[in-house]
């Protein structure tokens, strides 16, 4: 039908867009993406295993990632480079926000489902995750025993040995606050950082002068920053408790550990304590 009015002229054509490539895409060299959709191998027919594959290979991504921004900031804090440091921490979050979002696709997962494919993984469990492995131990979360596991693979055992005898992030910034001035312990900042962080009544007193202070001072903001991410790993632990109870309750864990009560034990555990315990002091 001729209403008087001119059909909307089309677009013109954009060679540069479907121009051949001499090979692959420069966007598959760069981003490899290829090799990403042919990484899931789904051992069985159960329609859930893809969605479980791809989760958590996506969940890897994301440790790879806030892994690389909290080893940043704690670079920026051993050269008192707060600006650094609080951009890194800033793209950390973000990172743990898109990692917490990525259970959905397992958030409801019934028991039926679960089980049409997890006999076929075996002894396969995320706590054996050398990525995660690295991130707990950045948090401050360490332990000679974590390290055995991964004795196998020489490369991953020496890469974690390295973070198991490096400096937590949080034994930076107590580093950087001392250098601020602050009355950081001697005993805290000469501890062996080989062994796991636990909350120091000094530290607790440093973070309440901070926190008593002006409210929009830069070392308050930090101790907020902190607390974001620290808040979001232990929601994400959470989160991975209650996908396990919602999938396999009480069942025995993959790798022989005790599933669920091991993982609602873990999942108690703080990040840098004494930013959670100075808000009742403050």
């Amino acid at each position: 039908m001729n209403d008087g009015t001119s059909a909307p002229a089309r677009p013109a054509a954009d060679d540069t867009l479907t121009r051949p490539c001499d090979g692959a895409s420069p966007y598959d060299a760069y981003v490899h993406a290829s090799t990403l959709h042919n990484l899931q191998r789904p051992l069985t027919d159960a329609p859930d295993e893809m969605g479980f594959l791809v989760t958590t290979q996506v969940m890897e991504l994301w440790f790879t990632l806030i892994v690389h921004e909290l080893r940043t900031a704690g670079t920026a804090f051993a050269k008192d480079d707060l600006d650094a440091a609080t951009d890194a921490l800033v793209r950390g979050r973000r990172a743990l926000t898109a990692l917490n979002a990525t259970w959905a696709p397992l958030a409801a997962l019934t028991p039926a489902q679960f089980n049409g494919f997890r006999a076929a993984f075996g002894k396969a469990s995320g706590f054996q995750s050398v990525m995660y492995r690295h991130l707990e131990f950045l948090l401050g979360d360490k332990a000679e025993s974590m390290l055995r596991l991964h004795r196998g693979d020489p490369a991953a055992h020496e890469a974690l040995c390295e973070t198991h005898r490096l400096p937590t992030l949080y034994d930076k910034v107590l580093g950087y606050l001392y250098r601020q001035g602050l009355p950081v312990p001697r005993h805290v900042r000469e501890r062996d950082v080989t062994e796991p962080y636990t909350a120091d009544p000094g530290v607790v007193e440093v973070w309440r002068r901070i926190y008593a202070g002006p409210q929009h001072h830069p070392l308050l903001a930090l101790g907020e920053h902190l607390t974001d991410v620290a808040e979001l790993v232990l929601r994400w632990r959470f989160d991975h408790v209650m996908v396990v109870r919602r999938a396999m309750g009480a069942k025995t864990g993959s790798a022989g550990s005790t599933g669920l009560a091991w993982l609602e034990q873990r999942a108690t555990k703080p990040v840098f304590p004494e930013l959670w315990e100075v808000r009742g002091g403050v």
